[in-house]
């Protein structure tokens, strides 16, 4: 149904897919107003007779606030509600393994595409949506977000849940030689930067300047892992905003100042689908490739650091070629 050049969802659509809206709905309020909504709410109870939960609130924050940069605290009962299984139905996300991963190595795997908001990432390795436990037995998944997350009261407790910890270098060292072995950091190489590039169509990926997480991965011999998700670019509108432009300038000062993105993107809506916030439903494919082996150097060279960073962009680039033709036929992948 068309109203105003606006169109409407069905009155009568199955429940399943009213429960799929639903649960997406959930992660983006989350993620966008659970942190900002419960401090708001402590700081109104420091003003009422209920004061002393605030104050309790704060002393458990300062002792439990490294937390995040030592393993986190994950929640496997969490993190398989069912309420994911909808979420991951709704574009649907489908998770395909192309190699095994030995429970005896660990791993760092870089995600590619950011996208607006990691929706792929998320189902994948936040959640047990796509059976992560099942298809790589003896493997623990940690996404690594911004730190700044974590300093939101509840946010914190409900983010970690999932198995996340900050992206920071004192959380990946000490997952990699305090967590034993069969531990899996996924890190969304391309971050806050990428996301402003998060257009349908052709992939752009801020790659060539990151190689930390490679120095990271020769320093404790993890192996390194490229993942790419097709499809998670497509799910928003976003604003054009070429490298060079007004508003691009614009975006990229207030990530300097914030340490987030600011994209200016539209989805659809919760009953109609031309406006909002929501994702579009558009598949999302995320294909983990094959572990690249990693030789321990506690004190890699610019060079062995160089080297690495080059072997991993090639194997990111045959596994994005190999898939494409399948999932993105006629796409190309740039590098900045």
């Amino acid at each position: 149904m068309k109203f105003l050049g606006i169109e409407f969802a069905p009155l009568f659509i199955p429940l399943e897919r009213r429960l799929q809206t639903v649960a997406v709905f959930y992660y983006l309020i989350s993620f966008l107003l659970f942190g900002p909504t419960a401090v708001s709410l402590f700081i109104y109870l420091l003003f009422t007779k209920f004061y002393f939960i605030t104050l309790l609130y704060f002393a458990w924050f300062v002792y439990d606030h490294k937390k995040c940069c030592q393993g986190g605290r994950r929640f496997e009962w969490v993190r398989r509600w069912k309420l994911w299984r909808y979420f991951a139905d709704y574009f649907p996300v489908t998770m395909i393994k192309t190699a095994e991963l030995d429970s005896n190595k660990n791993y760092v795997l870089g995600y590619h595409p950011h996208g607006i908001l990691c929706y792929g990432a998320f189902s994948c390795f936040g959640t047990e949506a796509t059976g992560f436990s099942t298809v790589f037995p003896g493997i623990t998944p940690r996404i690594l977000t911004l730190k700044g997350q974590f300093w939101f009261p509840l946010h914190r407790e409900h983010i970690m849940c999932s198995g996340a910890c900050a992206a920071s270098r004192e959380s990946i060292e000490w997952v990699l030689t305090k967590e034993g072995k069969g531990n899996a950091l996924i890190i969304i190489v391309g971050g806050a930067a990428e996301a402003l590039d998060a257009h349908p169509g052709d992939v752009n990926l801020t790659l060539k300047t990151r190689r930390g997480f490679v120095r990271l991965a020769l320093k404790h011999g993890a192996s390194l892992v490229p993942v790419f998700a097709f499809g998670e670019n497509d799910l928003f509108l976003q604003v054009k905003n070429p490298k060079g432009s007004f508003l691009r300038q614009f975006q990229d000062k207030l990530r300097g100042y914030l340490g987030f993105p600011s994209p200016i993107f539209r989805g659809r809506g919760m009953f109609q689908y031309n406006y909002g916030l929501l994702p579009y439903r558009k598949p999302i494919n995320v294909i983990i490739g094959k572990p690249i082996d990693v030789e321990k150097i506690s004190e890699p060279t610019d060079e062995d650091i160089k080297t690495l960073h080059q072997k991993y962009i090639d194997s990111l680039t045959a596994l994005f070629e190999e898939h494409k033709g399948k999932y993105a036929p006629g796409s190309k992948l740039m590098l900045s």
